[in-house]
């Protein structure tokens, strides 16, 4: 393993940050996630003309830049360090790689170029509150947790030729305002149950998306209601939809992982620079060596989550371009884990060491907080994903290694 970054990621990750820097204050921020759209319009075009951000990694010929999940994941950390809402985890880290991996030709070239563009926004639509699980991160995902032809989750019907969907899906990440929606729905009864994937544009007759009030206020989420909606099925039903889900969570566990850690690492930079300038007794608290080793404690805790989070992004590349990542679907959930653990302690410490002032809403501290409570909320909680990862990896299996030793 190669861990020096390339000149051209060196690049991404200073021209992102400078960006960032000009345009997402904690002001911005909250402004931002308090518009209807839920993000900054202006930013998110900025992003896409300038940086080509949401088609970072999408194929050279459908408009895209042909880079590896290590570049979004270091463009995700820049973005995590301000926590700048954007569309850019429902778009291009669920949806898009969806439409790539199981979508025709023709469905390739309708949508991939207008994501990468930026002129096109999407989301993955999961029923219930399973999407940790649609993307395998922390538990087997082959089950009916679409539906499994029980009241609930999303059922499609095939009519005359035509598709039809019906149910519910809650906590969609941007599904409010994303152009398009990739929905999983159950089809074939009890008889021959699978779990099919259908798009599903924003001006169907029959859909109807609220967006909701989530503990996160930077990552907006929607709840979508499909009653008798005619959609579009994205590939075939012979496409094999648990396995590419599970492929698409590797790779977002990935990013997320490096997400987690921009934002741990910024929490950290504040409190730093806060304990210096806060006094007690005379001198500033940062002096006295309690809080000298505690945030020694969060930066060792941040810098290991850091290097997790880049084997996994290394990993994920190499498995892509066909060089054996070793562990790449394991690295990335183990990434997550230590990349929540990391961000809920760096917030923590953010939120007591500011005092009185990190307890209020005006202060940024809570943002850190939020974003680490509703992470793992969405995609956790980090002992699922270590103990999922355990079971792939067959730690638990006769003639797994124990101490040593063959069981």
């Amino acid at each position: 393993m190669d861990a020096a970054f390339s000149a051209e990621q060196d690049e991404i990750r200073r021209t992102l940050r400078e960006l960032i820097t000009k345009r997402c204050g904690p002001d911005d921020v909250k402004a931002a996630a308090r518009t209807p759209a839920g993000h900054d319009s202006a930013l998110w075009t900025a992003l896409a003309e300038q940086l080509g951000l949401p088609g970072l990694a999408l194929p050279e010929a459908y408009g895209g830049v042909g880079c590896t999940a290590a570049e979004l994941a270091l463009g995700c950390e820049e973005l995590g360090r301000a926590l700048a809402p954007s569309p850019l985890l429902a778009t291009a880290v669920l949806a898009a790689p969806l439409i790539l991996a199981l979508g025709t030709e023709e469905q390739r070239a309708a949508h991939l170029p207008r994501i990468a563009a930026g002129e096109l926004t999407a989301a993955l639509a999961v029923p219930g509150t399973g999407l940790a699980t649609a993307l395998g991160l922390v538990g087997d995902n082959s089950g009916d947790w679409s539906g499994g032809g029980r009241a609930g989750g999303v059922q499609a019907k095939a009519s005359d030729g035509t598709w039809r969907l019906y149910g519910q899906a809650e906590q969609v990440l941007d599904g409010h305002s994303a152009g398009l929606l990739v929905v999983a729905a159950h089809t074939g009864g009890f008889a021959r149950s699978r779990t099919l994937l259908f798009l599903v544009r924003e001006d169907t007759p029959g859909l109807a998306r609220t967006r909701q009030t989530s503990l996160d206020e930077t990552r907006t989420q929607a709840r979508v209601e499909l009653r008798d909606v005619p959609a579009e099925l994205l590939g075939g039903v012979a496409c094999d939809v648990p396995g590419a889900l599970a492929s698409v969570g590797d790779v977002a566990a990935t990013v997320l992982a490096a997400e987690a850690v921009g934002a741990a690492d910024r929490a950290l930079e504040r409190t730093v620079e806060y304990v210096g300038r806060r006094e007690q007794f005379g001198r500033a608290i940062g002096s006295f060596q309690a809080v000298k080793h505690r945030l020694a404690e969060v930066y060792v805790q941040v810098q290991a989550a850091r290097s997790a989070a880049y084997y996994a992004a290394w990993a994920a590349g190499a498995e892509a371009a066909g060089f054996g990542g070793q562990g790449a679907e394991r690295a990335g959930a183990l990434a997550l884990a230590q990349g929540l653990d990391a961000l809920r302690t760096a917030a923590s410490e953010a939120v007591q060491l500011h005092g009185g002032i990190g307890f209020t809403w005006e202060h940024e501290a809570h943002l850190y907080f939020k974003r680490a409570s509703g992470d793992e909320l969405l995609f956790g909680p980090a002992h699922r994903l270590r103990a999922r990862a355990a079971d792939r990896a067959g730690l638990f299996e006769a003639g797994a290694l124990r101490d040593g030793e063959a069981v």
